[in-house]
């Protein structure tokens, strides 16, 4: 694996996020559909992104954040996937965004899964959270899918959303099962 990958899945290879990523990342974020269910708005140009990217400082603070995805095969980024420190929370959140031309194949649970494996047993976490509007039917169902359990309802960005976890000991519990 190259150097400035982190850690690699079946598919696909993961870097944390350069400037460089401006475009892609920009045109992922102005996709309607992508940023449905996030609470987020669009960026305004190119160079919103780029300083978005700049001032982005969690590998520094946290030693972790939001990660480009790259099909190993192609080199083609797909979205982002990784954790964030979520202060207000005090909790370590996962999180993913794709493009839509790679929806319902599988890649989000595939990365999700691959970034918790990456949290508890590289960075050693003790517990990943993930959150989700209810509306959001297709991250619930990667939620699911990765083994995280529901806690509850909760609101997400001024919307009805559900709280989803996972700590060290239930992941290596179900990684140690033959």
């Amino acid at each position: 694996m190259d150097r400035n990958y982190l850690f690699e899945t079946r598919r696909f290879k993961f870097r944390q996020l350069e400037l460089v990523d401006a475009h892609w990342f920009f045109q992922l974020n102005n996709d309607p559909e992508v940023i449905k269910y996030t609470g987020d708005p669009p960026f305004e140009s190119i160079q919103a992104a780029e300083a978005f990217l700049r001032n982005y400082d969690h590998y520094e603070k946290y030693g972790y954040g939001r990660w480009a995805v790259v099909n190993k095969e192609s080199g083609e980024v797909l979205g982002w996937c990784g954790l964030r420190h979520v202060e207000e929370l005090d909790a370590t959140d996962l999180g993913f965004r794709f493009f839509r031309k790679f929806w319902g194949q599988g890649c989000a649970t595939e990365a999700a899964t691959g970034c918790l494996k990456y949290g508890f047993e590289q960075l050693g976490l003790q517990r990943i959270i993930g959150r989700a509007m209810v509306l959001n039917k297709a991250s619930v169902r990667v939620l699911e899918k990765t083994g995280m359990r529901m806690l509850g309802k909760m609101e997400f960005a001024e919307h009805p959303g559900v709280l989803f976890e996972l700590n060290s000991t239930e992941w290596e519990e179900r990684n140690l099962r033959p």
